[in-house]
C-alpha cells in the first residue's frame, strides 16, 4: 500500500469517526437549535408583550420563517426584541439547514467537479 493510499484511507477513516457525520445527529442538533430559538422568542414575547404562550409562539414562528409578524409589537422593547429575533432566528434557520445538508451538498459539489474535470472543462 502506497503512502498516498494510506493517507486517503486515513482521511476516510477520520471522516467516518467524526461526531457530526451522522445525518441523525445533524438533524437532532439542527432541530434543537431551531427549537431553542423558538423557545427564546416565545418566552421573550410573552414577557415583553404580555401575550399568551400560544400567541407568543405564533409571533416567534412567523418571524423565524421570515413571513413577518401578523401584528406589530406594541412596546418599544418588544419592537427591538422582534428586530433582534428576526436577524437571529432567520440566521439560525439558514445555518441549521446548511448544517443539515452540508455533507450532501459538498458531495454533490465534488461530483460536479470530478465530472467537469473528466470532460476536460476549465
Amino acid at each position: 500500500m502506497t503512502s498516498a493510499h494510506r493517507k486517503s484511507g486515513d482521511l476516510l477513516e477520520s471522516k467516518r469517526r467524526h461526531r457530526y457525520h451522522s445525518p441523525w445527529k445533524r438533524g437532532i442538533y439542527s432541530c434543537v437549535l431551531v427549537a431553542s430559538m423558538l423557545a427564546l422568542g416565545t418566552v421573550g414575547f410573552h414577557r415583553l408583550e404580555g401575550l399568551s404562550y400560544i400567541d407568543a409562539f405564533y409571533l416567534a414562528s412567523m418571524i423565524a420563517t421570515a413571513q413577518g409578524p401578523s401584528q406589530a409589537p406594541a412596546s418599544p422593547a418588544g419592537k427591538i426584541f422582534a428586530s433582534l429575533m428576526a436577524f437571529l432566528s432567520i440566521g439560525t434557520v439558514v445555518a441549521s439547514v446548511g448544517f443539515l445538508l452540508g455533507p450532501f451538498l459538498g458531495e454533490l459539489w465534488k461530483i460536479g467537479h470530478e465530472r467537469r474535470d473528466s470532460l476536460g472543462g476549465p
